[in-house]
């Protein structure tokens, strides 16, 4: 695994396709929890299994593969990265074939409206975020990107559908993205994961 320089690369294009394009075909890397962590959270979350789900910035985790080992059917994965789609369409082609795979930037999402029932962020906006150091007040540029993902991901839910968000980013530095005008006629609820250090599990729900 290709470790940045500087931690705001994290948030570039470039590094993420030469990191994978340096990673063998069949490595994997979870950010945070694995699928296993949070399997008994997931299923009380989405209890119908045949629900479509939108996993955002996937990368080369096995998160989405493992939801579809554990009956969830419907899963459209989206990245940046057009090498980790690649690899990761060509990873899954016999094992899960009807699984999708799309290059594309959460922030400016081409599907549909109203086409998802669940979405799900593990990792994705923290990326965005690595470009700055100050988490009390991050500059313009990030602010807006976060809340861009937001936006596209409520564009894109149906009207009863929910985004998943899980970060280790305490709920006064996460909440700024997950309220306001962008994200009107929601309900935001969070759940702390872990005992020593803590993850943050946020649902925003959409309300009629």
């Amino acid at each position: 695994m290709t470790l940045p320089q500087h931690n705001r690369e994290y948030g570039t294009k470039e590094y993420w396709n030469s990191r994978y394009s340096d990673e063998a075909p069949d490595d994997t890397f979870d950010w945070f929890k694995t699928y296993a962590d949070l399997a008994d959270d997931i299923r009380t979350l989405i209890p119908d299994k045949s629900v479509r789900i939108l996993m955002l910035g996937c990368g080369n985790s096995k998160f989405s593969e493992d939801m579809w080992d554990d009956g969830y059917k419907n899963i459209v994965n989206v990245d940046y990265s057009a090498v980790a789609i690649e690899r990761m369409r060509a990873r899954n082609s016999e094992t899960r074939p009807e699984m999708q795979w799309y290059e594309m930037d959460v922030r400016s999402l081409t599907f549909p409206d109203s086409s998802f029932d669940i979405a799900i962020d593990k990792g994705t906006m923290d990326a965005m975020m690595t470009s700055s150091s100050n988490v009390w007040n991050p500059p313009e540029e990030i602010v807006n990107d976060c809340i861009a993902e937001v936006s596209e991901v409520m564009r894109v839910l149906r009207t009863t559908g929910s985004f998943i968000y899980i970060t280790f980013g305490q709920p006064h530095f996460r909440k700024r993205f997950l309220t306001g005008e962008h994200v009107p006629n929601t309900k935001l609820e969070i759940k702390t994961l872990g005992e020593v250090f803590h993850y943050f599990m946020y649902v925003l729900r959409k309300e009629n």
